[in-house]
């Protein structure tokens, strides 16, 4: 009787690992889990509900999850208020093959997730204001608008701190330049599979 109960547990075509969700040539994505066709939009709701997922190539199996996040953030930007302004975009892409180009990613992670984490000590100040509902870009005005400076000066704060540890990393990079003249402008070659 216990095989009955486990099988109950575990819904069809559910596994332990991430949501595996197969991308076809003709660009339809199928969710392994539910054994349908999903789109785009589906595959958003699944970030914001923060689900673990990869995205696999059909045929060769080949990992793509990174090709459709950005598609999704592609149709995000294209959809009337981006968040990336022209100027940034191409900074971002000064930054490819460029020798810094590893530390930027690790930099903007970091900053990205000390974001995330000032917006969630600021969700849990609330008290529950904001309880029931996303903590949307609205809701997040609205907090900030009614904050006292110190708080706006602590924002203040953490992007300066960001901006100081660039400038250092970019001395940094100056240094190595100086100490290695022969190494400037070296990117090495993509490692080997």
């Amino acid at each position: 009787m216990p095989s009955n109960r486990r099988a109950a547990e575990t819904a069809p075509g559910q596994t332990d690992g991430p949501r595996v969700l197969k991308k076809y040539p003709n660009r339809r994505l199928y969710d392994t889990q539910t054994s349908s066709y999903i789109t785009l939009t589906d595959v958003k709701q699944m970030v914001l509900d923060a689900e673990v997922f990869e995205v696999r190539d059909a045929k060769s199996g080949e990992e793509l999850t990174r090709s459709i996040l950005l598609q999704i953030i592609l149709e995000e930007e294209s959809a009337g208020m981006p968040m990336f302004s022209t100027q940034m975009l191409a900074q971002l892409i000064r930054f490819y093959g460029h020798t810094m180009q590893g530390m930027m990613g690790e930099y903007m992670e970091r900053n990205l997730q000390g974001f995330v984490d000032l917006q969630s000590r600021f969700a849990d100040q609330t008290g529950g204001l904001y309880e029931g509902k996303a903590f949307n870009p609205e809701a997040w005005a609205q907090f900030m608008a009614v904050q006292p400076p110190a708080m706006q000066n602590m924002m203040s704060s953490v992007f300066d701190q960001s901006k100081t540890l660039f400038t250092q990393m970019q001395l940094m990079q100056k240094q190595a330049e100086s100490f290695f003249p022969g190494m400037a402008g070296f990117t090495p070659p993509p490692a080997k599979p």
